[in-house]
């Protein structure tokens, strides 16, 4: 089995002291580190306790040595593409987030930035947290079977008001809609 712990600690951007900070009971950077590398055995209570630290389902922090795994081998900079220091997992970001359900809306025709063919991976998110979401892309359900799809500009009690992503369209507003959608990922076949 191969310990993927370091790659998604990176892959969310947080240190070893981050994720010692939110394990339950609170633990220390240096176990954590000892976990991740291997110099301490992962037991399942180590698993699912750093499993709920960062986020995940604690199966994601395992793989077999056999699975073929897609994985980050190089980089783009500004002076071209450069070999990364070591080859790590590539970890779906839908995997990394693990709170509300996924959705995903197809663009068939082009919409802003959006073209044809792509696929936008959204999050569900309740509609009291559509503060945190402002001037995030979103999927709003709207009466009828009907669904508005653009910038969250504004919020008031509950109502939302989110703008389409074609210039020169007027705002939609949606009174007390079921949940919103985050856009999280865009899926664009080459």
């Amino acid at each position: 089995m191969i310990n993927r712990i370091r790659d998604i600690r990176r892959e969310k951007k947080l240190t070893l002291a981050d994720v010692a900070a939110r394990c339950v009971p609170p633990t220390t950077a240096q176990t954590i580190g000892r976990l991740e590398t291997g110099t301490r055995q992962l037991s399942l209570t180590w698993m699912n306790r750093i499993a709920a630290a960062l986020g995940v389902d604690p199966e994601l922090l395992v793989r077999s040595d056999e699975s073929d795994q897609p994985r980050f081998i190089a980089r783009l900079g500004s002076e071209g593409a450069e070999a990364l220091p070591s080859v790590r997992d590539a970890i779906l970001p839908t995997a990394l987030a693990g709170d509300g359900d996924l959705v995903v809306l197809a663009v068939e025709a082009p919409a802003g930035l959006y073209r044809a063919g792509d696929q936008v991976w959204l999050r569900q998110f309740a509609v009291e947290s559509s503060a945190k979401l402002l001037n995030r892309d979103v999927l709003i359900p709207r009466s009828g079977g009907r669904f508005a799809f653009g910038r969250l500009i504004d919020r008031e009690g509950t109502r939302v008001a989110i703008l389409p992503p074609d210039p020169g369209q007027r705002q939609i507003v949606v009174d007390n809609p079921a949940w919103i959608a985050a856009a999280e990922m865009l899926v664009r076949p080459l």
